[in-house]
Parts: C-alpha cells; structure tokens; sequence
C-alpha cells in the first residue's frame, strides 16, 4: 500500500473512484469546469487530497480542508471529506492510513481540531472512525441544505 498527495494527473482516477462515494450523485459538470475547480484545489495550500494506491490504481481517497481562524490563537481547524475506497479495495487499511496522513498534516499545520462528518448510520463505520482516532461524542454536526429550485 503506497499513500501520498494527489497530483494534476491523478484527477480521471480520482473521478472514477467518486463512484464509489454515493449510489447517487449530481449530474458532473463539463469537463472544462471539473478541471477548472481541480486546477483552483492544486494552487491552494489550504487544499489536501490524499490518496492509496494498490501499484498504480488509485483505490482510496479523502481529502482535507485548512480553514483559517481567528479563535483559538488563530490556529486553524480542518474538516476531511469525501472519504471513500472502491468496494473490492474495503477492509484493507487504505482509509485508516489516508486518514492518519490527513490528520498529520493537519497537525503540522497547527490545526486545533479536525472534524469528519458522515451520513452513514451503521454501527461499523461509526466504530472505524472511532479507530481511526475521531470522537463521534465530541460535537453535535447540524446540516442545512438549500431550498429545493422550483421551475
């Protein structure tokens, strides 16, 4: 198992891979648009997508997020997103070590804490982050999403 930080030429694997996130997804905008925000993602430092990779196939991903803070002796926080591992890849250690290599890096950032949401509600996914070095008792997450587009 090799892990490290995705590169440019790594975003069609990292596409693919997202079909593995959610049974379902919006619609993928035109590739110019994809590249575009991929381009915006490289350039920032606040930006950090990992990956695990079985020889050279990108099996494994999450990503992280520096958010800059005026609380807490202006140390930031970071939140991990979009955690996922192809399905004939699962159980194999990928996003236990993506997600150590998240959390190092946001350590060596000064980050104060790091916060991981999901919406799955079984028991052994809520146990791996537990391992994984998250507290699902520690905050309390509320999520807002926008009004539904009426046409």
């Amino acid at each position: 198992m090799k892990t490290r930080k995705l590169i440019e030429t790594d975003l069609p694997a990292l596409l693919d891979l997202y079909e593995h996130l959610h049974e379902t997804d919006d619609p993928r905008p035109a590739q110019l648009v994809v590249d575009a925000i991929w381009q915006e993602i490289l350039a920032s430092h606040h930006f950090h997508y990992f990956g695990g990779f079985e020889g050279v196939e990108l099996v494994s991903s999450c990503n992280l997020t520096l958010i800059p803070n005026l609380t807490r002796g202006c140390r930031p926080y970071g939140v991990i997103e979009n955690v996922v591992t192809h399905a004939a890849y699962r159980g194999r250690g990928y996003a236990k070590a993506l997600l150590a290599q998240a959390l190092e890096t946001a350590w060596s950032a000064g980050c104060y804490k790091v916060m991981l949401m999901t919406g799955r509600k079984d028991e052994a996914t809520l146990k791996f982050y537990e391992s994984a070095g998250f507290d699902r008792h520690g905050k309390q997450a509320f999520i807002a999403k926008p009004p539904p587009v009426s046409g």
